[in-house]
């Protein structure tokens, strides 16, 4: 395909150019039809044969292919990623491709819901029969799993959710809760952010804010979660 020279541009600013340059450069070729589009589509291929990082940007390429109802595109994907884009690894036999999909649509509160739901199957049949978590189980999860989980939060939300985001916020209060919680959007005074109406299902939500763990029965999961060996490389 002969690209025209702002074509071009873009996708030399898309695969090279800085952060500011990448975005402006997606959001451009989304406004050019199916001549963007297919820049659009061979960016993801390259990325996928490892030519460029598979970063956030990526991961807001392909959720807005995945979010078009253009059905060349959707041909696309299924074709080019049937098992979705990012690789979910698990030492557990766990599927994470409906947990991409979600977060790729950004529905976020849909994704938290599913993460708690991945969690439990991964504590076992108990935590699945209750439905939340004991801090114990926590500590017995899969390092690879939390890090499929994790990614795919992060990827998909320009790295502003996720437990390691939430770990890097943590350790920059002095792993100090109560400064933590207001931080995140947790908590405002003295009062915990009620569920679901008072959350914020979008990424104009605080750095940090998702996903969730059931810090109503205290803290021991949560601190379970950011002192698991799965996100220590991120002190």
């Amino acid at each position: 395909m002969d690209n025209s020279p702002d074509m071009q541009a873009y996708q030399q600013q898309l695969s090279t150019g800085t952060e500011k340059k990448r975005r402006e450069a997606l959001e451009a070729l989304l406004q050019e039809g199916r001549e963007g589009l297919l820049i659009l589509e061979d960016f993801l291929v390259a990325v996928q044969a490892g030519k460029y990082p598979l970063d956030s940007l990526a991961g807001r390429v392909y959720a807005k292919l995945f979010q078009s109802s253009d059905p060349q595109v959707q041909t696309f994907l299924q074709t080019q990623f049937p098992q979705g884009f990012l690789p979910g690894p698990s030492d557990r036999n766990l599927e994470y491709q409906d947990l991409e999909a979600l977060l790729a649509q950004e529905q976020f509160e849909a994704a938290d819901r599913l993460t708690i739901q991945k969690m439990c199957e991964l504590a076992g049949a108990a935590a699945q029969q209750r439905k939340w978590l004991y801090f114990s189980e926590v500590d017995q999860f899969p390092k690879t799993d939390l890090q499929s989980i994790d990614r795919l939060w992060r990827v998909y939300s320009d790295d502003k959710f996720g437990f390691s985001i939430q770990r890097e916020i943590w350790l920059g209060v002095g792993q100090t809760w109560e400064k933590l919680w207001p931080k995140i959007g947790w908590k405002n005074g003295r009062l915990w952010t009620r569920y679901p109406q008072g959350f914020t299902w979008n990424l104009s939500a605080p750095k940090g804010h998702l996903p969730l763990t059931n810090q109503l029965r205290g803290v021991r999961v949560m601190a379970a979660l950011m002192n698991h060996p799965a996100f220590e490389s991120r002190s």
